[in-house]
């Protein structure tokens, strides 16, 4: 039937789907009936007060945190629970931290290439030449034999999605990448970011900073006390938010 061909071709564009999560930490209420679609290419940023739920609801679409009840689709299959399909899983869904979590005892390039060649599979020299240009495009690419403490905290982020990068997963996360950098540093890795975002990466970006929201985010995803609030284009959000709560967080951020 010509509907279902309809919905089949629209499902196929949706990346990761949230339908109806639910997550406590003990008492806590962290997210509370999370429904949220993002489409293949599309930047989601996700803003909201600390303790809104915002890295809570990011670390469960790759399952580094459990969820209650609901489920969670990446591409259309749901989130496996245990074993090879979950690791499998994981590669699939690029993750970058606040923290970097680099191997110290491992130079750039071994970062990059370890995933690569362990999980993929893929030979040592292909794995290093698509590092190389990894490593180039995120502008790092003279540190390649440096080790992670040779670098600023801006060089091992842009490292750190280097690596991401080599899984070539179908979205990749981020968990406010930018809160422990200098403004300098921070400067930096939005400007790599903004690259992946006009090579059509999807992206779902968990951060503070107002600018990359405005100039690069789709949609702006507004949280507040473990739910979704709001959700729009950033245009309509940062001059006309619907909700109170979104009127008050933007005063205090600006």
């Amino acid at each position: 039937m010509p509907e279902n061909t309809s919905t089949q071709h629209a499902d196929s564009d949706i990346v990761v789907e949230l339908r109806a999560v639910d997550k406590h930490f003990g008492p806590l209420h962290a997210l509370r009936n999370i429904n949220l679609r993002v489409n293949r290419g599309e930047v989601v940023v996700v803003l909201g007060p600390s303790g809104s739920g915002k890295s809570t609801m990011c670390r469960t679409i790759n399952r580094l945190e459990t969820i209650d009840s609901g489920e969670i689709l990446v591409d259309g299959a749901p989130q496996p629970a245990e074993g090879k399909e979950l690791f499998k899983f994981r590669t699939e869904v690029g993750m970058v931290f606040q923290s970097f979590n680099l191997f110290a005892n491992r130079t750039i390039l071994d970062n990059v290439t370890l995933a690569p060649r362990k999980i993929l599979g893929q030979s040592k020299t292909d794995a290093e030449r698509r590092a190389r240009e990894l490593l180039d495009m995120v502008g790092i690419g003279s540190k390649a034999g440096s080790y992670p403490a040779q670098l600023s905290g801006g060089q091992s982020q842009r490292a750190a999605i280097a690596r991401a990068l080599a899984m070539e997963p179908k979205v990749i996360l981020f968990d406010e990448p930018t809160s422990a950098l200098d403004p300098e540093s921070t400067q930096d890795v939005l400007t790599t970011m903004r690259q992946l975002a006009e090579r059509g990466t999807t992206m779902v970006v968990v951060t503070h900073e107002m600018s990359f929201a405005r100039s690069c985010a789709d949609r702006i995803i507004f949280m507040a006390d473990g739910a979704i609030i709001e959700s729009a284009d950033p245009e309509t959000f940062f001059s006309a938010p619907s909700s109170e709560r979104a009127r008050s967080f933007l005063s205090s951020v600006h």
